[in-house]
């Protein structure tokens, strides 16, 4: 019924056989080939398998004036890395990547080879805040450019035309020269970091801390998995002394103008505003600055990149005859002194003329009064003789000239008050009698920079009192940042209170019809100062030179306060140029006005908010309650009226 059993034959039994012997031959063999034949082969690829620790950069904080509007920004942008821990060559990629990136190759080899010694985990950074064409490149590559990868970056956003650039500085790459140095030696290349003002000043509270993750990648070094990250702890926000409102007075009045403006309240040394020109763009330095730009900064004869308030060490003018003043008050020289002024008068062997003589003019009797309102040369001359270059430079001394104020931004200038040791110290020569009559109107070897005189000028008209100028708040501060030099403690130098009257009365007239500056006058405030003018070379100098008078003008000085005692705010000036002492208070003027305008009404915000405020916007979008528009303006949401974008939000796009 179901037939007889069919039995498999001994040739086809044998022939499976010898095909399963065959297989297992082949899987031996693949064993082998894997095992020992390939072996390194293989260990190798398993290697590039392996874990990566990618950056993720820290922002900087932000840097805020004194009602907590910022006046510098981050913006997120992408950078470019070069990744080092893949067997490629790089080098043989460079023109490739270069051309990709915009890049010199040249500069990309280079960039290479200043890496060679770092340890390969250490990504290269090789551009800043690349395009979108640059961005879809690297994404285009990512199969034959491995080592090619993208990290975000938050980039520092500046006021537009140099606004406030002096005093915030700006950031930049840090410098094999800069590691060189102990402050420095923690960081490594490609490390973004203040390179000035408070930028530099605060980098360690302004710079974060970066983060990273830890990425599984394959032999191509494309990322497959992760593992973990540890997030970037962001920079701390920096509040700064400065009333933005005040600085966008300030920057106005100095505008198209070469010189300084510093106000300072004087009751605790706060700095309310402080500009320098000319200026540079810091938006130019976030990112790389090119080699043919900063060749044009260095070389620029007005010294852009010179912040003048702080550095600028140039003679005073007669706003040294304040400190004349007081020195011959305090002797008991000058109360009853009085000088007949014919227009100059001879000092050893020597005619110096005064300065109205050039009006065609003489000041007749002159007493300490009319001296400083009318600045009279020949009754400072008289002083000088009498009092001497030694007490003078006493006096001078003790009010912080010829020395740092101690203010914390970096590069501060010392300026020079001369004395009988100075010139013994520096050449080796006696002092002669006829150099103190020079010196007497802040003239000769006098030297200082506008916050020297900010600070000694308010120092005498707060009955002596002097703090040390800050820019940033010392209560926000660890305490290794609070500088610990000796002139960083509060200064008192004695007053007499009838000297004080005397001296401060006479400021109060400067600005009057009797004065030197009464094109300067407020109405209805107490305002008081002291005009200076100071040559840039002497007169017999200029006359040898080809060129002509135009291109060595005196310099114009003036310090101002209000009110005349016990000041709220000290406001100097120099412009560079400037001829007369008027022309520089008119500029003071304008920024104690709107001090004071300010003061006597409602405090009022550029822009509504939490209290963190903009001052204005970068991109085509609502900043606070404000818009600003392609046109240049600012709108204020309450009434859509249209201001200067120069008043509503200084300096930003």
């Amino acid at each position: 019924m179901f037939g007889r059993d069919e039995k498999v034959s001994h040739a086809r039994l044998t022939a499976v056989q010898y095909i399963i012997l065959g297989i297992f031959f082949l899987l031996a063999y693949g064993l082998w080939s894997l095992q020992v034949a390939q072996s390194d082969r293989y260990s190798s690829l398993a290697e590039k398998n392996r874990v990566r620790n990618v950056p993720i950069l820290a922002p900087r904080g932000l840097i805020l004036d004194r009602e907590g509007r910022t006046i510098v920004k981050n913006y997120p942008s992408f950078t470019a890395l070069l990744l080092r821990d893949s067997s490629r060559d790089l080098l043989a990629d460079s023109d490739v990547i270069a051309r990709g990136l915009h890049m010199d190759p040249k500069e990309m080899r280079e960039r290479i080879r200043k890496f060679a010694t770092m340890p390969q985990y250490q990504p290269i950074y090789l551009k800043d805040d690349i395009t979108q064409d640059e961005l879809a490149f690297i994404e285009a590559h990512r199969n034959e450019l491995p080592e090619l990868d993208t990290i975000m970056a938050h980039r520092r956003l500046y006021p537009r035309n140099g606004f406030m650039a002096h005093l915030v500085g700006y950031v930049g790459e840090v410098s094999e020269q800069m590691l060189n140095q102990p402050r420095w030696e923690l960081y490594s290349p490609g490390d973004v970091v203040g390179k000035s003002g408070a930028e530099l000043e605060y980098n360690s509270i302004l710079m974060g801390k970066n983060g990273y993750r830890r990425a599984i990648v394959n032999s191509r070094g494309k990322e497959v998995g992760r593992l973990e990250e540890t997030p970037a702890v962001p920079g701390k926000q920096l509040k700064l002394t400065i009333d933005l409102d005040l600085q966008v007075a300030a920057e106005q009045a100095l505008e198209g103008k070469n010189g300084a403006i510093v106000a300072m309240d004087p009751r605790n040394g706060e700095i309310l505003a402080m500009v320098s020109r000319p200026t540079f763009d810091p938006n130019n330095f976030s990112i790389r600055i090119s080699r043919d730009q900063w060749t044009k900064l260095v070389n620029d004869p007005d010294h852009p990149l010179l912040n003048k308030a702080i550095q600028a060490q140039l003679a005073p003018g007669s706003v040294f005859k304040i400190i004349m003043a007081t020195a011959g008050l305090q002797e008991g020289i000058a109360q009853d002194m009085k000088v007949t002024c014919n227009g100059g008068a001879s000092f050893y062997g020597r005619y110096f003329k005064c300065w109205v003589v050039a009006d065609h003019r003489v000041h007749g009797l002159v007493d300490i009064s009319k001296g400083i309102y009318q600045s009279c040369d020949v009754f400072f001359y008289t002083l000088a003789q009498k009092l001497g270059i030694q007490r003078i430079a006493k006096y001078a001394t003790a009010f912080g000239l010829g020395q740092k104020t101690g203010i914390d931004l970096p590069q501060e200038a010392s300026g020079v008050m001369p004395s009988e040791e100075w010139k013994l110290r520096n050449f080796k020569q006696k002092w002669y009698a006829g150099e103190t009559i020079s010196v007497g109107i802040g003239q000769g070897a006098v030297a200082v920079t506008p916050i020297q005189l900010a600070r000694a000028i308010a120092g005498i008209t707060s009955d002596g009192v002097m703090h040390r100028p800050h820019v940033a708040f010392p209560q926000q501060l660890p305490s290794n940042l609070i500088p610990a030099s000796a002139s960083d403690d509060d200064v008192r130098v004695p007053i007499d209170p009838k000297n004080w009257e005397i001296i401060t009365n006479a400021m109060a007239n400067v600005p009057t019809p009797l004065g030197t500056a009464g094109s300067a006058h407020l109405q209805g405030i107490d305002f008081a100062g002291k005009t200076g003018s100071a040559q840039t070379i002497s007169n017999m100098t200029k006359a040898k030179l080809a060129r002509g008078k135009a291109d060595f003008k005196d310099n114009a000085w003036f310090v101002g306060v209000t009110p005349r005692r016990s000041p709220e705010i000290v406001v100097a000036v120099l412009f560079e140029g400037g001829e007369h002492g008027q022309f520089a208070a008119r500029i003071a003027a304008q920024v104690v006005k709107a001090y004071v305008d300010k003061q006597r009404r409602q405090p009022t915000k550029v822009a509504k908010g939490d209290g963190n405020v903009e001052v204005g916007a970068v991109w085509n979008a609502t900043e606070g309650d404000g818009e600003v528009l392609r046109s240049g303006h600012f709108i204020l949401p309450a009434s859509k009226k249209r201001v200067p974008l120069a008043v509503a939000a200084p300096g930003f796009d």
